[in-house]
Formats: C-alpha cells, structure tokens, sequence
C-alpha cells in the first residue's frame, strides 16, 4: 500500500507519547509499504532532526503551526463553536502542502494522526484515496469531561484558578463531544488504543467503524540492565510535565501521597523526570524529599534506580506509554486505576499494585519500599506482559489489518 500519515509534530525525535506512536507505527509500516509523512516542525532545526525518518519513509515537513495567544484562545472558547483543539494546527502552507502531495501521487490511506489533524485528513475525500483513517490517541472529549470535573470540584473548595480551568475544559468537553461525533462519522476508519477508548467513542458514534490498535513499546530497548542511578527509597514518576493530567498528577502525589509515604518512611523520595517543566511543577523541588530533575537524555537508569515507578493519574484517557516502558523494564509499579486504564490484562497484586486513594496509593508504594523481593516478583510478570502482548513488532500487524486491503 502507499500510505501517507499526517502527523501534528515530529515524530522524531520522539518527545511525548503521541511522537512515540506515529514514529512506531511508521517504522511498523515501512517494511511493507510505501510510507510518505507530511509533519510540521516548529523550526528547520526540528527539520534537521528529523533527518532518520528519511530511511525509513518519504519527509516532507511545514514550519508551524502559527503560535496562538492566550488571549486568542481565550476568545474563540467563546466565540468559535469548534474545540481549541481542532484550531490549533490550521495552517495555509499545511493545506496547500498536502493538496499538492494529493494530486501528485495515488494514495491508498491517508492516515490522520490525532484529532487535531481530521480536517486535513478529510481534505482527502476528493482526491479519490480510497481509506481515510483517523487515529485517535485519546477518546478527546472524555479527557476534557475528567479534566473539568477534576478542576471545578477544588474550584469550588477554594482554588479560583482551578474553577477558571475548570470552566474553560466544562466549555471545551460541550465542543469537543461534538466535533468528535462529526469527525467519527467522517472517516472510513477510526483507530483507539484500547477497548476503554473504543466504547466511550462509539457512545458519540455507534456507527463509526473502530478498531483497537493499542499503544506499544519497544522491548528491546526497554529491557532492564541499565546501571541504576537514584536513592534506594525513591519513587519515580516521568512524563511530559506541560501536560495537565501530568501536572494534576505530579500536585496530587506531593500534596496528598507523599505526607502519608513520610509518615512511615522519612528516607522516601519522589522523583520527577521530564521535559517542559513550568512553575506548577518546578515549585514542588526542596531538594529533600521531593526532586524535579527535569529533562534527562535517558530515563532508563533513573528506572532501574527507583524503588517504584509511580503513575499517580487521576485525569486523562488512552493508555500511557510511560506505564508500558516502565514495565517493560520490569520496574515495580503502583498505579491508580486510571493510570493503568487501556492496557488490556494488567491484574492488581500481579503485574502491578492499584490504588485509587491517598491513602491506598501510599499504603501500595510503602509495601514495595519495605519488600523488594515483592518488587521483582511484580517487575517480573510487568515485563513478560509486555513482551507477549504490547510490543510494537506484534502491534504493526495490528494496524495492516484494520486498514485492511485498501488497494482497488
């Protein structure tokens, strides 16, 4: 098949979860078919890093998207009936970009990675390509339902920048609800990364044609054996922190996790690593206790140093790849049910530990500093989970057949 994927960023290097899935569903792809990618790039810096993608498909690249202000975010909340989402990548040059691209060559998908990039997607219906796939890393307006609950109940008990975000994800959920039903209908094909994901999208459209295609890892390079780097009692969370869920994750584990892991554990530790750290999560550093290191180039030894991986989330959707590294690495593992939500199998007290409380998650995180032994039996089972079930060589194929056979 020719296959051209629309992709919202670079996907290499991969700095986020989303990066991550279109750079490996692209290699998945290349070594059967024809793959070209259109993807914007902030700057030619960005385009020069992208320079291995060329090995592995056809590049083309448009610098943007066009920043957008605050203040006109702001305004198109309440003025623009479509989500910020949908408005913030609509660039000319990416138009006329992919218009040329569609008359010069046949395509026989057009992939669509993201929401964020289904107008550019449809723009392939008269161009005759006869699969249109949307691949949705999120069920989107679900994201945004939590996200506005989470924040309007601490508005409401007192926090009034939490009640402005609050109403701000109450007005983007009404949107995003609707604009994720029309964009459901539209496309051939809609793929989610997991069966959570499948039925809260085909509750907005029963008809939408959705198939699973789950998020994966690369367990070759996700294996353990890295030398350790860390405090022997340090719980270790990584992520994009820009990102809200992982901020409101990060807040929750410091503020109302951590005091009770303190309590029991004076030598505990939790760490933070990732990139775009901003005041909310930096001002939570004492150096003691808590440590934001920031942007690491390897987070495997920081792994392997750790005495549990933490994925203390409490809003957001899909399944998180961080969680799927982490086990792959065969690291212990205390998760809320949320964080370990989209990946199928996954069983409390087996590959990992649950806790849906303050309470629950610290008396979870202390069982694992007091009994390493415990840790390795869970890391054990993480990993071989991974290997049989998550990895990306056996997820490609996944992604072939529900494209199915495009070609006429």
């Amino acid at each position: 098949m020719n296959i051209l994927i629309l992709s919202p960023y670079p996907p290499f290097p991969a700095r986020g979860g989303g990066a991550l899935r279109i750079s490996n569903l692209l290699a998945g792809l290349a070594g059967r078919h024809e793959v070209t990618c259109l993807s914007f790039a902030p700057d030619t810096a960005a385009v020069a890093a992208m320079a291995p993608l060329r090995k592995l498909c056809r590049l083309a690249t448009v610098i943007g998207p066009p920043p957008r202000s605050l203040a006109r975010r702001a305004w198109t909340t309440f003025s623009s009936p479509l989500p910020d989402l949908a408005l913030r990548n609509v660039a000319p040059a990416y138009s006329e970009a992919l218009s040329r691209m569609l008359a010069a060559d046949r395509y026989d998908v057009v992939h669509a990675a993201s929401l964020e990039m289904a107008g550019y997607g449809l723009m392939a219906r008269g161009f005759g390509v006869p699969l249109i796939a949307l691949d949705q890393f999120n069920a989107e307006y679900l994201l945004q339902r939590r996200a506005a609950l989470s924040d309007l109940r601490r508005g409401v008990g007192g926090q009034p920048r939490a009640l402005l975000a609050g109403v701000y994800s109450l007005a983007q959920w009404r949107k995003l609800a609707a604009y994720e039903a029309r964009a459901l209908h539209a496309f051939d094909r809609v793929l989610v990364v997991s069966e959570e994901d499948r039925a809260a999208l085909a509750r907005l459209s029963p008809r939408a044609d959705l198939r699973v295609v789950p998020n994966g890892v690369d367990t070759e390079r996700f294996a353990p054996g890295a030398a350790p780097l860390g405090g022997p009692a340090d719980l270790l969370f990584t992520a994009t922190l820009d990102y809200r869920p992982n901020i409101d994750a990060v807040r929750w584990f410091a503020g109302e996790v951590m005091p009770l892991i303190l309590a029991a554990r004076p030598d505990a530790r939790f760490v933070v690593v990732g990139r775009a750290a901003g005041p909310a999560v930096k001002s939570l550093h004492n150096n003691a206790s808590i440590v934001v290191v920031g942007e690491v180039e390897d987070v495997r030894p920081y792994v392997a140093g750790a005495a549990a991986y933490v994925v203390p989330m409490r809003i957001g959707g899909g399944s998180r790849l961080k969680l799927l590294e982490a086990l792959a690495l065969a690291a212990p593992v205390v998760s809320t049910p949320m964080g370990a939500e989209g990946v199928a199998g996954l069983r409390d007290g087996e590959h990992l530990l649950l806790g849906d409380s303050p309470a629950a998650f610290a008396s979870a995180a202390l069982r694992l500093l007091g009994d390493p032994a415990l840790g390795k039996r869970l890391g054990a089972a993480g990993r071989a989970h991974m290997v049989a079930r998550y990895d990306w060589r056996a997820i490609a194929p996944l992604l072939e057949a529900a494209y199915g056979d495009c070609r006429l």
